[in-house]
């Protein structure tokens, strides 16, 4: 675990090997100024690390470990999960991509939950290939709440623009089934704590996306709004949460209203994903909040497309690093701060809301 004068130990699971996951966390530290700001672990196999960078033509040396604990500082680490290399075409799903990128995060999140590392940064998985008896989730998020602990929250972010989801990966017609005040309750809890520890935002103020068109039109189209959504506002704002809306989501990211927000809470995937990927692909970064333990990714998928063919931009994963090691100094002096009782005194005088008023 990372200590005073230690640099931090960032934990990479390669997700589906056929896509461009390791591709650009290899090139994210073949770049080597990223040593001086963290020690990468990456949990693969040697022979696997070594064919992905022989094919993209990389100039990136590593070193073996048997175990996370024994990283080595001013080196790209890799932890053998598996010994052989994997056969993985590049660019299309297969079953054997699947499996691999389970075993990689698998491992990976075990040594997270042992200390070994600090921080976790996936690359992307494919949710179709990676499903099997031992894992069955949509994704990263539900599979790390179970494993983590915590009410986690898919928490899309760049330094200007943070976005949550009230419902993530479900079917559209399913999702206003799930939005009950008490899922409303615990959401904006868990974006106002990580506003405050995350990102040391002292008095968050959170935006609140309608659930209907134009939030319902007083119930016009559809009654969520009125009978589920406002009354949970309410009850938010009396207890002196800085909660707002609900507000229109045609119109509210169009009229800039959400730079006035620290936190913004989308209804539903879409609702959320497609006005922040719109104004902040390739920059984004994917924040599993709320749980125990800091795990960010990059904001695109695997990206069959382009696999193999080494056109992938790293820029997203880099930034997940970056993000990821922000994250997790911040809520190390938030739990220092508030763990004194002086000091929490302190902390609640500074500050008045928006980052980096501290």
């Amino acid at each position: 675990m990372e200590d005073d004068g230690q640099q931090i130990k960032v934990g990479i699971s390669v997700g589906d090997l056929g896509g461009i996951g390791c591709e650009v966390a290899l090139k994210t530290f073949s770049d080597p100024r990223m040593l001086d700001f963290c020690t990468p672990v990456f949990f693969a196999s040697g022979k696997t690390i070594s064919h992905q960078k022989a094919h993209f033509c990389l100039d990136i040396g590593f070193q073996g470990v048997g175990d996370a604990s024994g990283a080595i500082p001013g080196k790209v680490n890799v932890v053998n999960v598996w010994k052989e290399h994997p056969e993985v075409p590049f660019g299309r799903a297969s079953q054997t991509g699947g499996e691999y990128a389970i075993q990689s995060l698998q491992a990976a999140v075990d040594a997270l939950k042992n200390g070994a590392i600090d921080l976790l940064v996936t690359a992307p998985i494919d949710k179709k290939t990676v499903q099997s008896d031992q894992f069955r989730f949509p994704g990263h998020t539900d599979y790390l709440a179970r494993e983590l602990g915590g009410e986690s929250l898919m928490f899309m972010v760049t330094e200007g623009l943070k976005v949550g989801l009230l419902t993530d990966h479900v079917p559209v017609k399913d999702a206003p089934a799930l939005i009950t005040q008490k899922l409303i309750y615990s959401k904006v809890q868990a974006m106002e704590e990580s506003l405050k520890r995350d990102f040391a935002i002292r008095r968050p103020r959170i935006a609140v996306l309608g659930i209907n068109p134009h939030s319902g039109d007083e119930g016009v189209i559809g009654r969520e709004d009125e009978e589920v959504l406002k009354p949970a506002l309410r009850k938010l704002t009396d207890g002196k949460h800085l909660v707002f809306g609900p507000y229109a989501a045609d119109t509210f990211f169009a009229s800039d209203n959400y730079r006035e927000f620290d936190g913004i809470l989308a209804c539903y995937h879409d609702q959320g994903l497609i006005p922040f990927k719109t104004l902040a692909f390739g920059k984004g970064v994917n924040f599993t909040a709320g749980l125990s333990r800091v795990r960010t990714s990059p904001d695109h998928g695997t990206a069959y497309d382009i696999a193999g063919k080494g056109k992938a931009d790293p820029s997203s994963f880099a930034e997940a690093v970056f993000t990821g090691i922000r994250i997790f100094r911040n809520r190390r002096e938030y739990d220092r701060l508030t763990s004194n009782p002086l000091q929490k005194q302190k902390l609640k005088r500074s500050g008045k809301g928006r980052e980096g008023q501290k």
